[in-house]
């Protein structure tokens, strides 16, 4: 099968097509036949060799994406050949996404939500499942609360907003950039700011007067301190791990950091949850397999509006 991936940790002239063999599965494991790859700025950073060493090469990446299931695992009962599924699987040991196949374990596999094609749900389970355990597990997003999605405009906050909105919250999206700020309140946001320009803390409290009662952060820095800023006494805030630099600690106020889960239980909430909220989910472009190395080279330049994808077929 053709691969897009590494031989060695580098720039993204690293990233080509390699002919490898299609991975054996074991019985608990599914073969799927990838149409749609995610790509994420952890691919980028684990391209780059920042994220842990590797001895074995060639290194197939990608953590996540959808396709058609053609072998199941003697042991596998939620999944048959044929079925349209997305899956989220990090560090995969038989090789990720940016392949013609992948080999997956059956429990991070799942059918794709009604009303979503393989294009979009190749686009969704790496932020999706993020966005999702923040708003409901991290946050616990209550009906009528008054939240602050920061990063709003980046692929996993423009699903968080999406989910806090269906919780019954009214979001305040901080974006970066004046097409950031246009395209959160495309996707819903009860009000929009730029992060880098407006004043956080004067627009929130116009928001809610009363304090935020939740921050939901996707980036770091002097921005996300100033979102902290407009909780109110016994407020929460949440983050992703990865997310540099950390927010210190406050008096009087929780504040969680969290690793997105995968299994049944979570694919399941997610898949209710897209439907539920009749996701949308911009796609800001589309590679071929043979042109990853050209999506590395989008998402390093940055401020990309939409999630970026391959496509294997």
């Amino acid at each position: 099968m053709r691969a897009a991936a590494i031989d060695r940790f580098g720039n993204a002239n690293v990233l080509s097509i390699h002919e490898v063999p299609v991975p054996k599965i074991t019985a608990r494991e599914v073969l799927i036949e990838v149409d749609t790859a995610g790509v994420g700025i952890w691919d980028v950073t684990t391209r780059q060799g920042k994220w842990g060493e590797r001895e074995e090469f060639p290194f197939i990446l990608g953590s996540d994406g959808s396709g058609r299931v053609t072998a199941v695992g003697n042991q596998v009962t939620r999944t048959k050949k044929g079925d349209r599924v997305y899956s989220y699987s990090y560090d995969n040991p038989k090789g990720g996404f940016y392949a013609e196949y992948v080999a997956v374990a059956a429990s991070k596999v799942a059918p794709l939500p009604a009303g979503l094609d393989l294009l979009h749900a190749g686009a969704i389970p790496t932020i999706g499942l993020t966005a999702l355990q923040g708003v409901d597990d991290a946050l616990k997003i209550k009906p009528g609360e008054k939240v602050i999605v920061h990063g709003a405009s980046g692929n996993v906050g423009m699903l968080a907003l999406q989910f806090a909105k269906l919780r019954g919250a009214r979001v305040l999206g901080v974006a970066s950039g004046s097409d950031g700020v246009d395209f959160v309140r495309r996707l819903g946001a009860s009000e929009a700011i730029d992060g880098k320009r407006d004043d956080i803390v004067a627009a929130a409290r116009e928001f809610a007067p009363n304090g935020i009662d939740a921050v939901l952060a996707f980036v770091g820095g002097k921005e996300l301190t100033r979102c902290l800023d407009a909780l109110r006494k016994g407020g929460r805030a949440a983050y992703p791990n990865g997310i540099e630099p950390e927010p210190r600690k406050r008096k009087g106020i929780r504040i969680k950091s969290y690793d997105a889960a995968t299994g049944v239980r979570e694919f399941e909430r997610l898949g209710r949850a897209i439907e539920e909220s009749r996701l949308d989910i911009p796609i800001a472009s589309a590679f071929k397999l043979e042109d990853a190395a050209d999506a590395h080279r989008l998402l390093e330049k940055g401020h990309v509006l939409g999630k970026v994808v391959l496509r294997a077929r």
